[in-house]
């Protein structure tokens, strides 16, 4: 899922937003870590469950956000979600049902679902590109896979 991430964040430009979807531990925040290192950002990118949006530097800002515990719009625009939509950044969006009113037409949908063999399963649906499905077998559970040395990623 870096990988993915990885390649699919370099062509991320000012004003991408990503709508990320899949049950826990699907590798939402593993692609994310992904993105970040394709925008040069180098710190540790952590789910932000907790605090919400995580906010990163790199040659774009990167808005992280976890709307899981988030129940209504009116919840995200308190926390000044929808300015981050709207910014100059990428923003990534975990659980974004509850604000799909307020998603951009270009938003870029990924959805990962954890097959009976862990392996991934990826549908990419983006109006820039054609509906793609990545079968993605040779992808193990994020807390099954060894870290990269240098960076720390999981691959």
């Amino acid at each position: 899922m870096v990988e993915l991430g990885r390649k699919m964040g370099s062509s991320f430009h000012e004003g991408t937003v990503v709508s990320l979807r899949g049950s826990l531990g699907a590798g939402k925040t593993v692609f994310a870590r992904g993105v970040a290192r394709s925008l040069g950002i180098e710190e540790a990118i952590v789910s932000p469950t907790f605090t919400l949006v995580q906010e990163y530097d790199g040659r774009l800002p990167l808005y992280h956000m976890d709307l899981y515990r988030i129940e209504t719009v009116e919840d995200f625009e308190m926390i000044g979600g929808e300015d981050m939509l709207y910014s100059n950044g990428v923003c990534l969006i975990e659980w974004s049902e509850v604000i799909d009113e307020l998603l951009p037409k270009d938003t870029i949908y990924i959805s990962i679902a954890v097959n009976p063999d862990q392996s991934r399963t990826v549908d990419i649906e983006a109006p820039s590109i054609e509906v793609t499905t990545i079968e993605a077998s040779n992808i193990e559970t994020p807390c099954a896979v060894e870290p990269d040395t240098k960076t720390g990623d999981k691959q």
